[in-house]
């Protein structure tokens, strides 16, 4: 089984849960850093998409992983001996406790209000 113990310190997810191949997306916030702790040794992290997600090694076992654009993307981490210890889809959102919607007409802006409020997008 392809699975590594992960401690999720910046997410509401308690320690030590499994992530498996096919779990569901790990949300990570847009300009938000969460820390992935595992049972072994890194030596590969590759992120599909640089533009939607970051990942720094911190240490041997600890990764960074920041949002930084809205979408979905993957993160793949290897062992020494390039087996795979997590293959995970990740979803990059905004915090919607601190955004706004404005409507007008068929116009709408997202607003991130932290504390003040700046434009995020526009559709």
């Amino acid at each position: 089984m392809l699975g590594a113990t992960l401690c999720l310190a910046a997410g509401a997810m308690t320690p030590g849960f499994a992530i498996a191949q096919d779990a569901a997306l790990m949300n990570v916030y847009l300009n938000h850093a969460r820390v992935l702790k595992l049972d072994r040794s890194v030596s590969r992290v590759i992120i599909g998409s640089a533009e939607i997600a970051d990942a720094t090694v911190a240490d041997a076992q600890t990764i960074v992983l920041t949002g930084k654009a809205v979408g979905t993307t993957n993160i793949v981490i290897l062992d020494e001996n390039d087996n795979p210890i997590v293959d995970q889809r990740i979803l990059v959102s905004t915090d919607e406790g601190n955004t706004l919607r404005v409507y007008r007409s068929t116009a709408r802006a997202v607003l991130t209000c932290t504390p003040s409020c700046e434009e995020h997008t526009k559709k």
